[in-house]
């Protein structure tokens, strides 16, 4: 039982194709993953054998292998769960392989079936439309997904919502561009006492849009002085 599943790797902001090969056969009850993966995604075993329990499933009695194909790219992160686990239940007969056919996948999975946000979202998502594909990704995180304009997305909040939906017995609403609400509630200059001169300093670099550089002992307030900067700078 052989399956495949799309997602991708990030150099950066720049993203890789990544193919995740899964392959079940008869042998000693073990899962392997091999293809330079990080801890975080050699850990990916552990996350999705905990998600596909909660939700009911088991993973068979056999020799299982993960593989992250290219060989010579370097995975991190946690965005492999998904992927994984979609293959794993491709070739275990629970899902179609049709169901997602040039999607790629990039989600995380906890312990109890959800699907967590993750980072790199939006380069993945104009990664996806560049090459023609369409998107399976956190609901968490549609709403930055969808301002990447011709493809389609699938924005689960758990694991299993998304095999109904790819099963055909629910529905989920695509997302819609949005701008992210922002927590503008710094620690006020107010507060300080003293410090003259930082506080000049740090004004004149935020209205002047200058670098700044910090140097001193630990307690001289250089960590109390650098977080009220942000509340002398505009909205990004």
């Amino acid at each position: 039982m052989h399956a495949l599943v799309q997602t991708i790797a990030f150099r950066g902001i720049d993203t890789t194709s990544v193919d995740v090969q899964v392959h079940i056969a008869n042998g000693l009850t073990t899962m392997a993953i091999v293809g330079l993966a990080d801890k975080a995604v050699a850990e990916s075993r552990e996350r999705v054998r905990a998600a596909l329990s909660s939700i009911g499933l088991a993973l068979p009695p056999k020799r299982i292998e993960v593989y992250l194909a290219p060989a010579d790219v370097v995975r991190e992160g946690a965005h492999f769960d998904l992927p994984i686990a979609l293959g794993l239940l491709i070739a275990m007969g629970v899902v179609s392989p049709d169901a997602i056919a040039n999607r790629v996948v990039l989600d995380d999975l906890a312990l109890d079936g959800s699907i967590q946000q993750v980072s790199g979202v939006l380069p993945a998502a104009i990664a996806a439309a560049a090459s023609g594909q369409h998107l399976i990704c956190p609901a968490a995180c549609g709403l930055e997904r969808a301002w990447a304009l011709g493809l389609d997305i699938i924005a689960a909040p758990n694991l299993m919502s998304l095999l109904n939906y790819l099963k055909g017995v629910q529905i989920l609403s695509p997302p819609e561009p949005k701008y992210l609400s922002v927590d503008r509630n710094y620690p006020d200059m107010s507060d300080l006492k003293g410090q003259d001169t930082d506080r000049c300093v740090l004004e004149i670099a935020a209205a002047a849009g200058h670098n700044l550089l910090m140097i001193g002992p630990p307690g001289a307030g250089k960590s109390m002085l650098v977080t009220r900067l942000g509340g002398l700078l505009p909205a990004l």
